[in-house]
Formats: C-alpha cells, sequence, structure tokens
C-alpha cells in the first residue's frame, strides 16, 4: 500500500510552509493537510488541499505515507488542531447556568465556563463537543468512562 502513495512528498521551509510534489515534478506551495473526520474518525482519511481548499490528494492513513511525509503531517496537523479532551470533570461552582467547571485534560488543569446547554453537543454515541464561553472547543471521547462526579455533571446538563 506503501508503494500506492510514493507517488507525492511534502516539503517544509523554514516558515513553516509545506509543499506538495508530485513524483511527476507538478509542485504545489503552501498546502494543508486536513482530516476528513477530525471527531468521528480521527485516524481515518486525510486530505491535502491548496490555498484554495480544493484537494490534491486523497490517503486513509498517515500510516500509509514514508517516516519523512509522516513526520510533516503530524507536525502539520499539531499546529492546527487544539482540542483538548477532557478527562475528568473535578469541580463547577454551580449546577446553575453560566457555571464555571473545572476539567483535567490532556493538556493539563483548566476551567471552562459553560453559558447553555446548547454548547454541550454530542458527535456520537459516546463523544461529546464541548464550547466554553470564549469559543475553545473541547472534546469527551467517551462519557462511559468518565468517573461517577463527571457523569453527574453532564447528566445534569444535557
Amino acid at each position: 500500500m506503501k508503494d500506492l502513495l510514493m507517488n507525492f512528498n511534502l516539503e517544509k521551509d523554514v516558515f513553516g510552509n509545506i509543499k506538495l510534489v508530485l513524483d511527476d515534478g507538478q509542485s504545489y506551495d503552501q498546502v494543508r493537510i486536513i482530516r476528513a473526520f477530525p471527531i468521528s474518525d480521527p485516524e481515518n482519511g486525510f486530505s491535502i488541499v491548496n490555498q484554495d481548499g480544493h484537494e490534491l490528494v486523497w490517503f486513509e492513513s498517515i500510516d500509509q505515507l514514508s517516516e519523512d511525509n509522516q513526520r510533516i503531517a503530524h507536525s502539520s496537523l499539531e499546529q492546527i488542531e487544539f482540542i483538548p479532551v477532557i478527562s475528568k470533570i473535578t469541580d463547577l461552582n454551580t449546577y446553575a447556568l453560566p457555571s464555571i467547571w473545572e476539567i483535567e485534560t490532556d493538556r493539563g488543569l483548566t476551567k471552562l465556563k459553560l453559558k447553555t446547554e446548547q454548547d454541550i453537543r454530542r458527535v456520537s454515541s459516546e463523544a461529546l463537543l464541548i464550547t466554553d464561553a470564549n469559543g475553545i472547543q473541547y472534546l469527551i471521547k467517551n462519557r462511559k468512562t468518565l468517573d461517577k462526579f463527571s457523569k453527574k455533571v453532564l447528566d445534569r446538563f444535557m
């Protein structure tokens, strides 16, 4: 399967811009790598798009790429994606809205302000996306695996 996708190479310049070079010599400057399903299936389905957002290359998995292309793809995705994953709700100031939640995430401890119940959206049967008052989105990958207190808080607001 790797041979199938060796028809391109990614290059990164000193400014962090990515260039796509196809085997036929055609090249595209300042391309972006994006996930097709960043929340529901983040490990499958990727596009390389030009500056106008038009797809140039599609690939199913980053594992299909060469090591150098994998490194550039991972680096690019890390720079554009910022969705902290909530592992635990440790405290909240009130069950009334708006409320301030103290949470543990994969990026550390923080607080979020929930304005309305509509700021909690289901993205699958287990996953939730929470948008705080500042517009920052937080992901709960599987609400069923949370501790008892976290589940209680979510049940109250959903």
